[in-house]
């Protein structure tokens, strides 16, 4: 009897909460009306797709409560109303969700209420009827199920009505997809121009300039190889000395572009001498991205130099910020998908928003149609887990 009350209590309150939105629903009857009029005086075209947006919230809503109570969720699908105010009020009037919900929202303003009003007396009689029933006669509650009954029969005329149709979210997919694809490439290019600018920083300020002062030692020591040889031999020296530094320069711009090591020992041993020189206690689980021979497997060339720089971001981060001593690397791949973690026991609160370097992994892991999840509480440990897709 105490489960059967508890299920016809919570029914109550979901129907109650149904009787509420439908009470909403009445109100927001009247402002789709004025502003049906204020749009058709053209006064207020930009009040429509804002109150397209109030009846989605409005209808997801509903969505939760009804997959709070059946356990199973509600599919959404909506066209993005984006662009000036002509092209969202033409997107809010051509989406078929917009007028999906508006039968819903019609049609439960009835049905809400009208539940509500008969389950309130099943409630009621059902409490002090079944109560001394089931007390005397050991026997099974009649009113209360149906309590509970009338909350699922709201519960699924809700999700006939706001279920979308298999083309609506085939199209709602598609259309995320795009918008998932023009901030990954507009992503993309954002690194793409700052990798730029750092190569021609790099070139600028550091070999460029070694290599004017280089041409200026030898045409000094040139004009005076004849009056001064020991003065040029200097110039020469100075001038040899230049030529390494310049060498120098362009190895590291170049380790920048795609690393060396990459090429010559693979990830895993690119990742290991990264662990090596990185000033903490890295461990580093690769097995997972070798044969049986600890040979590196590898993947396409992108994906390598994509991995290898956020482990070294993710390392170079935990020695600067995170006050840990140690930390580890674990490498591993399944059918499709090359996956990198990295955890330090640390400080933790790392945020995208403290630096440009996550940002900077974020851009490079989208570019591949990756993932990049970060788990950073306060105290500890920070955990970045990447997944890139891989053809092995």
């Amino acid at each position: 009897m105490k489960e059967t009350l508890r299920r016809a209590g919570l029914a109550m309150v979901q129907l109650g909460k149904g009787a509420g939105l439908a009470l909403v629903s009445y109100l927001f009857m009247a402002l789709l009306l004025f502003t049906a009029f204020v749009t058709l005086l053209v006064v207020g075209a930009a009040v429509l797709p804002e109150t397209v947006q109030l009846l989605r919230r409005t209808a997801g809503f509903k969505r939760r409560l009804v997959g709070a109570w059946t356990g199973r969720p509600v599919s959404e699908a909506y066209a993005p109303l984006t662009g000036d105010v002509r092209e969202r009020v033409t997107a809010a009037l051509k989406d078929p969700g917009t007028w999906r919900d508006l039968r819903w929202l019609f049609v439960h303003f009835v049905y809400g209420l009208v539940l509500l009003y008969v389950a309130m007396p099943l409630f009621v009689i059902g409490v002090l009827v079944d109560g001394v029933w089931c007390g005397l006669f050991r026997q099974r509650a009649v009113l209360l199920p149906l309590v509970v009954g009338l909350a699922g029969l709201d519960a699924r005329w809700s999700r006939v009505l706001l279920t979308p149709s298999p083309d609506a979210l085939r199209s709602a997919e598609l259309a995320e997809r795009v918008e998932e694809l023009t901030v990954t490439r507009a992503g993309a290019v954002a690194a793409h121009g700052a990798e730029l600018r750092r190569i021609e920083r790099d070139l600028h300020d550091g070999t460029q300039a070694r290599l004017v002062s280089l041409s200026m030692r030898v045409g000094l020591a040139r004009r005076a190889y004849d009056k001064d040889p020991e003065a040029a031999r200097k110039l020469l020296d100075d001038a040899q000395d230049q030529a390494e530094e310049a060498l120098t320069e362009l190895r590291h711009v170049v380790r920048g572009i795609h690393p060396p090591i990459l090429t010559d020992r693979g990830l895993a041993g690119a990742v290991r001498a990264l662990a090596a020189g990185s000033g903490l206690d890295v461990t580093v689980d690769a097995e997972g991205v070798e044969d049986p021979a600890g040979e590196s497997v590898r993947a396409p060339a992108a994906v390598e130099a994509a991995a290898y720089f956020v482990v070294a971001e993710a390392l170079t981060n935990a020695a600067k910020h995170s006050g840990a001593g140690a930390a580890g690397v674990e490498l591993s791949r399944a059918a499709g998908v090359l996956r990198i973690a990295v955890r330090d026991e640390g400080r933790g609160g790392a945020d995208d928003a403290g630096g440009s370097g996550l940002l900077g992994m974020r851009r490079r892991v989208a570019a591949l149609d990756g993932t990049l999840e970060l788990t950073s509480p306060v105290g500890g440990p920070t955990v970045i887990e990447v997944e890139l897709p891989c053809a092995w």
